[in-house]
């Protein structure tokens, strides 16, 4: 390959990186592997496993909750879902989803986003909202790169592909001052584009739910490489 195209490659690879073994973790467990695997580990860190609901209880985040498992076609992990065992008063969901908002936006070495994390207003009527607006109180945030574990090597790779699609060998080899301009801003964008792929795989989000005038937050942990809804249609 060209040495121009390496260094440019490579310039963006080392900040914006692509990896398929950095995945969403839950309590510090990678969200993969099997069901049972899973288990075992949520086990490991007090959560008690009732068989009749398929569904572990205990602790997290300082509330009692419920927590679920869910598996791909491949019957491997791709989502933790977590449930307030006790509902809420409208008041106090409000207060719970934005408490939620502020302690994923302190954060910031470990979530990025929080594109649609926007605190319910102190005199909004969510009930009214949620029943005739069919409104969703929902914020989400994505888990942040783990550099540790990135694949540069499928980075550069998959960078290079794009790059020499776009562009013909002349233009990568003697490039005029113009190309030069377009072949950097082409690797800038592919880049990002890459970074945003990894990001959307380490989905971390929650909503409000009602039932019977009662509120619970359900928060959703996500590794979306394992995600296989679609694939049947």
């Amino acid at each position: 390959m060209k040495q121009f195209l390496l260094s440019v490659i490579f310039a963006f690879a080392f900040t914006q990186v692509f990896a398929q073994k950095d995945v969403t973790t839950f309590l510090g467990i990678p969200v993969d592997g099997t069901k049972s695997e899973m288990m075992t580990k949520l086990k490991a860190k007090g959560f008690i496993y009732d068989a009749k609901l398929d569904i572990l209880k205990g602790k997290f985040n300082g509330s009692d909750s419920y927590i679920g498992i869910q598996t791909n076609n491949n019957n491997k992990v791709w989502r933790i879902v977590v449930i307030d065992a006790n509902p809420s008063s409208e008041t106090g969901i409000k207060y719970r989803f934005n408490n939620l908002i502020d302690m994923f936006c302190k954060k910031k070495d470990k979530y990025v986003g929080g594109r649609t994390a926007n605190r319910i207003p102190e005199d909004e009527d969510i009930s009214y909202e949620m029943t005739v607006h069919n409104k969703r109180y929902e914020a989400s945030f994505y888990q942040t790169i783990d550099t540790s574990l990135t694949d540069l090597e499928t980075a550069k790779n998959r960078l290079a592909k794009a790059v020499k699609q776009k562009f013909s060998e002349e233009q990568l080899h003697n490039p005029t001052i113009e190309e030069k301009a377009e072949i950097d801003k082409f690797v800038e964008d592919e880049s990002n584009k890459l970074y945003d792929e990894l990001l959307e795989s380490k989905h971390v989000w929650f909503m409000i739910t009602e039932k019977y005038g009662e509120y619970s937050i359900v928060m959703y942990y996500e590794n979306n490489y394992n995600n296989t809804i679609g694939d049947d249609l």
